[in-house]
């Protein structure tokens, strides 16, 4: 199997539990090292890989594929270094800080013949699978509604500067808004209008930490929600149709799993607990149902296999740049429909 050579643009939280350990494992991947400006902590991890002093000395290697994992800010810059250095690239969400950028960054893949994939591995979580499953067999009849919620109780400010200080890439519409537009679009396409809620709510701070948007299709309206002040979380799902309603919590086990230094493996990774299974209340061939459903397992290890294939069998990247241009799209409508307070249309 060919080997991708693979380097990451930073080893803090991201790169050591969200790429390295499935880089390390899937057999068509070699993890050649990370960009490490002051901590020197990846070769404590794998001692067989480098610790590169810049990102010059990264591209000047022999790498075909860069993580960029740096904070949102700075992605469009990096990013473009790294496809115009002949690399392929998979960028974090958020994917840029507005459309502009984002549809550079594509133009210039496609320009080179390169590879440019955005990270959402919340599209493999256990609890939205299982939401995409309910979805695509029908069972709800025509949607009429569906929420989703990414909800934290957390008063604090990060310690992160980059995630406290005003900035482009700052604020939770940015940190975890792209995670649940993502899933929306991909269920769903792109909205017609949006209408976006900003606030501030934490003592203190300077960048968004709730929002309210609601994306407006034909005959659906999808509302999605974040903040730090739910203490008693609500659904993280929840969607209505006009045969039922499907009602899931956020029950995905694999980030508490990979924090705790848990390695993936492909057996029992991203099993749920059974209590966190979503409650099913329908009509099924005239007959009415209320039943717990059996929660898909969760796996970031299909994102990888995807960037995998895509690479070597030229096949589309499991979430494209266009993708990310999509999510874009709709943070900066929700931008300006929160200054403007109105409708903003797509």
């Amino acid at each position: 199997m060919q080997k991708i050579k693979t380097a990451l643009l930073s080893y803090g939280m991201s790169g050591k539990v969200f790429h390295a350990p499935f880089l390390d494992i899937h057999p068509g991947f070699e993890l050649l090292g990370s960009w490490e400006r002051s901590k020197k902590l990846i070769q404590e991890d794998y001692p067989y890989v480098k610790s590169y002093a810049s990102i010059e000395d990264l591209l000047a290697d022999d790498v075909d594929l860069v993580i960029v994992n740096t904070p949102v800010g700075t992605h469009y810059e990096y990013a473009k270094k790294v496809l115009l250095a002949g690399k392929h690239a998979v960028v974090e969400k958020a994917f840029t800080t507005t459309v502009s950028e984002a549809e550079e960054l594509a133009e210039i893949a496609k320009e080179k013949g390169l590879k440019l994939a955005v990270f959402q591995n919340r599209r493999w979580d256990s609890d939205f699978k299982t939401i995409q499953k309910i979805i695509n067999d029908g069972v709800l009849g025509d949607l009429v509604e569906a929420e989703f919620h990414f909800d934290r109780y957390n008063p604090l400010l990060s310690p992160k500067a980059h995630k406290e200080t005003a900035n482009d890439g700052a604020g939770v519409l940015k940190d975890l808004g792209p995670h649940i537009i993502d899933q929306a679009i991909s269920l769903f396409g792109s909205p017609k209008s949006v209408f976006g809620d900003i606030r501030i709510t934490r003592e203190n701070s300077l960048v968004d930490d709730w929002f309210d948007l609601s994306l407006i299709y034909d005959d659906l309206r999808v509302r999605l929600k974040a903040g730090f002040f739910v203490r008693e979380a609500n659904p993280a799902y929840t969607i209505h149709g006009k045969k039922g309603s499907f009602l899931k919590p956020r029950g995905d086990v694999q980030e508490d799993e990979l924090k705790i230094g848990k390695k993936p493996n492909l057996e029992s990774w991203g099993t749920e607990p059974e209590d966190l299974q979503g409650i099913l209340h329908t009509e099924v061939d005239g007959k009415v149902i209320r039943e717990k459903v059996p929660t898909l397992k969760g796996n970031y290890f299909s994102f990888f296999d995807g960037v995998f294939n895509s690479i070597t069998n030229r096949t589309p990247e499991p979430v494209t740049a266009q993708d990310g241009v999509k999510v874009m799209q709709i943070i900066e409508a929700a931008i300006a429909s929160n200054a403007q307070r109105t409708v903003i249309n797509l």
